[in-house]
């Protein structure tokens, strides 16, 4: 049992150490997957006759406004309770913690597999993007796994003396929220999004072209002497014209992944849609804002950002969900000459994973890209 108990263990940690550390890379990606969740859920509570449906949307509401704290939460936990389970320290408490994350865990992965509204959950992040089918069995098998340890605990003893397992916990403690921190600050450290310098935004636009379509079967139904009667293609009656045409019923049999890595990124200027020719252009900085909430912090830097594409002849624009809001707040900054650029916020989000975040592309590849911090390596290489 000593060693059973401590195998799986090993494995536990290990598991939620790496779902912790790809998810730390790029915790707004943890944040808007939860925003995901939370807008869906509110949206059949919207459309139920649950009686405490006013509580719970009330409650959604405010978990989706909390989002990013939430993330950044639960993946230090992750992170921490899966050092502390290898370190064999404070068992009762971190299996406790454990068993109550893997079944949250549990119920999402469940909930994104049986309602089909998702193709992930994003339990590994970007970086391992997993079908909410094997999401939920690797969730199940952990609840199974974290209820061995919690019975067979008495087998788990520390590695290291009472003050090196603490010094190492703390040390945990410390990365799980400061590479985060840094990660918030900066863009993520390993790339997994479709906006990945080099490569194409145009081409990323497009359905790969090994993309297997979904599949589905088609019923038509069809009446005759007052009854109903449902054929296949291939089962369709010799006397079909002497029965009446009713409707037709489609069911997906197989999900597949025709989808472009790049979607909803439509750039549009006063509703004209001017994304060719954007994407076009030799050279070009796009600044991506999903608002303008810090703009103060960041107006010095876009302007000395904006002079020097202007001496460069390079045309500087401003892509954002909010224009309305951006231009009157340029425009009382003496920047009224910025080009704004409408486009879909979800292609935003995904795009900018910083506050602005700035792109140098051209002809439509990102050459290179950067957090408001760092973008002056950007405008030196125009």
């Amino acid at each position: 049992m000593r060693t059973a108990t401590n195998t799986i263990r090993v494995i536990v940690g290990v598991l939620f150490i790496i779902s912790g550390l790809v998810k730390a890379n790029d915790p707004l990606g943890l944040a808007y997957k939860m925003e995901e969740f939370f807008e869906v859920w509110n949206t059949s509570l919207q459309a139920g006759s649950f009686f405490a449906k006013e509580g719970l949307i009330s409650f959604f509401q405010y978990l989706h406004g909390h989002a990013l704290a939430l993330s950044v939460i639960m993946i230090a936990l992750e992170i921490i309770a899966g050092v502390a389970l290898l370190l064999g320290i404070w068992r009762r408490w971190v299996l406790n913690g454990l068993l109550l994350l893997i079944i949250f865990f549990t119920f999402l992965t469940a909930y994104a597999f049986l309602s089909g509204k998702f193709r992930s959950c994003g339990c590994f992040g970007d970086c391992l993007p997993i079908t909410p089918l094997a999401s939920f069995l690797k969730d199940v098998a952990l609840v199974v796994m974290i209820v061995w340890l919690l019975v067979y605990q008495r087998y788990i003893t520390p590695l290291f003396s009472s003050r090196a397992g603490r010094l190492a916990l703390v040390l945990s403690v410390v990365f799980g929220f400061g590479f985060q921190w840094l990660m918030l600050k900066r863009l993520p450290a390993v790339d997994c999004l479709p906006y990945k310098v080099g490569k194409s935004i145009p081409e990323g636009m497009k359905i790969p072209a090994d993309a297997v379509p979904d599949s589905f079967a088609m019923k038509f139904i069809y009446e005759k002497d007052g009854q109903r009667h449902a054929f296949d293609i291939s089962e369709l009656p010799a006397d079909l014209a002497s029965y009446k045409f009713i409707d037709r019923e489609q069911t997906l049999v197989r999900k597949g992944n025709a989808e472009a890595p790049i979607k909803g990124f439509s750039l549009t200027q006063d509703g004209n849609d001017v994304t060719t020719q954007v994407l076009s252009e030799p050279r070009a900085l796009l600044v991506f804002a999903l608002d303008f909430k810090d703009f103060a912090d960041w107006m010095p830097a876009f302007k000395s950002w904006y002079a020097t594409a202007r001496s460069k002849n390079v045309p500087l624009f401003v892509v954002t969900a909010q224009v309305s809001q951006g231009k009157v707040l340029f425009n009382s900054a003496g920047l009224s000459e910025v080009v704004f650029l409408s486009c879909d916020n979800t292609a935003v989000k995904t795009a900018a994973r910083a506050n602005p975040t700035v792109y140098l592309i051209e002809r439509g590849i990102i050459k290179d890209k950067a957090a408001a911090p760092q973008a002056q390596r950007i405008t030196e290489r125009l």
